[in-house]
Order: C-alpha cells, then sequence, then structure tokens
C-alpha cells in the first residue's frame, strides 16, 4: 500500500479545460501543493491570418497601383492620374470590405494610413520638382500631413489603451474633428478632393506654360543645342528615359502628352476650398493632440512627485 501511494504521488496529471466559455489557447498551471503537475496544454485551433483579409489584400492593391502611378509620373499624365486615383478611391472600399467580413484590424487601419501618408507625399514631392518656387508650401504640407498624424496616432494610443481608434473623437475633445472622423460621407469627401486637387495641380504642370517649369522646354533648350539632321540617334528608349528622367527625349515624350485643356484649371478651383479646409482640419488635430499628450504628461509628472520642490533650509 505505501509503495503504491508513492507511485501515485509520482505521476502527473494532465487536465484540460472543456468549458465554453474558455477562449485562451494555452494554459499552464503551476506545481500544486499535493506534489501534483499540470502540464501545459495546446488547443489545436486554427490561426487566422490577417495577412490575408480582403480589407488588406484590398490594401496591397492600393500599393501596386500607387507605385505605377509613380512609375508613369515623370511623363505619362493620363496614365498616372488614372492609376492615382483608382489607388485612391480603393481607401473607401478597404473599409467597406472591412465592415462586410468583420476584419477590421489594426494592421489594416496602420495600412491604410501610411498608404495615405505615402503615396500623398510622393506626388507632392514631384510637385515641388515641377513648381520649384512654391517648393516650400508643399514641403510644408508634408510636414504637417505626417506630424499631425502621428501625433494624434501617439496620443490616441496613449490616452485610449490599444483598444482604442483614432477615428473615435469625443465632442468634448473637439467638435471639429468629431464631425470630420464619425460622418463617413464628410471624411470621404475631404480626402477625395484634396487628393483631386494635388492631382490637378499634376496636370497643369503638363498643360500650363505659366506654371511648368521644365516639361516644356523644347529639345534645344533642355540639351544646350540643335539636333543636327542625320545626327546619329540611340534607338534604346530605355537607356534614353532611365538614366536621366528629364533627358531631351523624356523631354519630348512630355512635350507630346502635354495637355491643352482648362480641365485641370476647373478641377483645381473645385477642389482648393476642401483641400485649405483639411489642411485645417490637421492644423487643429496637431494642436489638440500636443495639448491632449501635455495633459497626461503633467498629471504623469504629478503622480512622480514632479517637480520636487526644495527643503527649507
Amino acid at each position: 500500500m505505501a509503495s503504491t501511494r508513492q507511485t501515485r504521488s509520482r505521476k502527473s496529471v494532465k487536465t484540460r479545460d472543456t468549458s465554453p466559455s474558455s477562449d485562451e489557447d494555452t494554459r499552464e498551471v503551476g506545481k500544486k501543493g499535493n506534489g501534483t503537475v499540470v502540464t501545459t496544454l495546446e488547443e489545436s485551433e486554427p490561426t487566422e491570418n490577417i495577412f490575408l483579409f480582403w480589407p488588406n489584400i484590398i490594401g496591397y492593391c492600393r500599393v501596386v497601383l500607387a507605385i505605377a502611378s509613380l512609375y508613369y509620373m515623370p511623363l505619362h499624365p493620363r496614365t498616372c492620374s488614372l492609376l492615382y486615383s483608382i489607388s485612391c478611391l480603393l481607401d473607401a472600399l478597404d473599409g467597406y470590405a472591412a465592415r462586410a467580413f468583420e476584419q477590421s484590424t489594426r494592421f489594416g487601419a496602420v495600412l491604410d494610413m501610411v498608404t495615405d501618408r505615402c503615396t500623398t507625399s510622393c506626388l507632392l514631392v514631384f510637385l515641388s520638382s515641377a513648381f520649384p518656387r512654391w517648393a516650400i508650401i508643399f514641403q510644408g504640407l508634408i510636414a504637417l500631413d505626417f506630424s499631425s498624424h502621428y501625433m494624434h496616432m501617439y496620443t490616441t494610443l496613449v490616452v485610449g489603451g490599444a483598444d482604442s481608434s483614432h477615428k473615435n473623437i469625443d465632442k468634448s475633445q473637439s467638435w471639429l474633428l468629431n464631425q470630420y472622423y464619425s460622418n463617413k460621407n464628410v471624411l470621404f469627401v475631404f480626402c477625395a478632393l484634396n487628393e483631386l486637387f494635388f492631382i490637378a495641380l499634376y496636370l497643369l504642370s503638363f498643360s500650363s506654360p505659366l506654371l511648368s517649369s521644365h516639361l516644356i522646354k523644347s529639345v534645344e533648350e533642355s540639351s544646350g543645342g540643335f539636333i543636327q539632321p542625320g545626327a546619329p540617334v540611340n534607338t534604346s528608349l530605355l537607356r534614353q528615359l532611365f538614366p536621366d528622367p528629364f533627358s531631351a527625349a523624356a523631354l519630348e515624350i512630355a512635350r507630346a502628352n502635354k495637355m491643352d485643356s482648362a480641365v485641370p484649371w476647373a478641377l483645381a478651383g473645385i477642389s482648393f476650398p476642401i483641400m485649405a479646409a483639411k489642411q485645417f482640419i490637421n492644423v487643429v488635430q496637431l494642436v489638440k493632440a500636443s495639448k491632449l499628450l501635455a495633459v497626461v504628461d503633467v498629471k504623469s509628472r504629478k503622480a512622480k512627485g514632479l517637480p520636487r520642490k526644495a527643503k527649507n533650509a
């Protein structure tokens, strides 16, 4: 009997939590007081692949279209504008897919925001080179866009925690930001017309000699001389385009693609007020996030007993 009890005390007992309320994949329990050891258990439940969710697949398509538009940007305004516009319009589709398939994820939200910031910045970089006189304005817009969204996202995580969303803005914090983020139609119109204004400026660089600084130059102006009849010409189009996007051959293609139309002017005039309003919202977002983060810092310093008061001598 004694040997039997000793054998039982050395046995390891494996348990399994079969209760329907348990949603943990693994469960660990330490050594119990009577010597019984409970081993680690793993439930064989399939793991979801977040990267293959439909909203994220749409996000990848946006990235591919954006890269393709950048490839065509220096010389092919129509193709670039079409690809860029489709990439922007898919921004609304991924949100609809996330709600329809119940596949809203933090990764998808960050992918969406990063794609928006990067594509707009790349377009503004091109505009800075197309309109060097206004380069400081485009550089300032890039800085404002990145700083306001980064500050807003960081403040949201600090104040609300990891489960909070940057679109959940209380009216007490900012009525303007609450209306901007809570109404999906307003958010879509502001984002779409903001991009439309920059696309219109991009098209104007190919249509108006009053604005474009280099894409309308002739071959003689860009190459520094005249091309003599019968002179040998390099027939490799790739070698002419890729080494120097603004070479004589490239500029000739740009002049061939030049659009003498009033449409870009009309698009720029219609979308300018919304673009300006969105930049104002970015400023408000940056200021509000900065103030809220400062309040958090004050509370944190007070909890730590800072600033330390000098002891009376």
